[in-house]
């Protein structure tokens, strides 16, 4: 290598000075907002009896008391998991992950 080549050195002080970029990149990946879904449950039905709900109408679903809900992040499967009553707040849910699903395979 010339003086002159702005290639990657390797030394220290290069390693010292891209350490805050380093951090500050991860700290903004970080902040990315992602969409967080629990599925219940779904159904299928036709139109004709969707335009029949009402005000207390009930919708039987697909999963039963008990099975696991899917924890959906940007569109994809990332756990699966049981509704829990939150501690701090019974007024509201909250999800107990109970399994964590494994890479996606991409079909071929």
């Amino acid at each position: 290598m010339s003086d002159g080549d702005d290639s990657f050195s390797g030394t220290a002080d290069s390693d010292e000075d891209t350490a805050p970029n380093i951090n500050r990149n991860l700290d903004t990946i970080l902040r990315i907002p992602v969409s967080v879904q629990v599925v219940l449950g779904s159904a299928v039905m036709p139109v004709s009896n969707l335009l029949k709900l009402g005000r207390g109408a009930v919708i039987p679903l697909d999963h039963r008391v008990g099975e696991p809900v899917d924890i959906i992040v940007n569109g994809r499967l990332i756990a699966r998991g049981e509704i829990v009553v939150v501690e701090d707040d019974n007024s509201r849910l909250g999800v107990s992950l109970t399994e964590i699903a494994g890479p996606a395979r991409d079909a071929a």
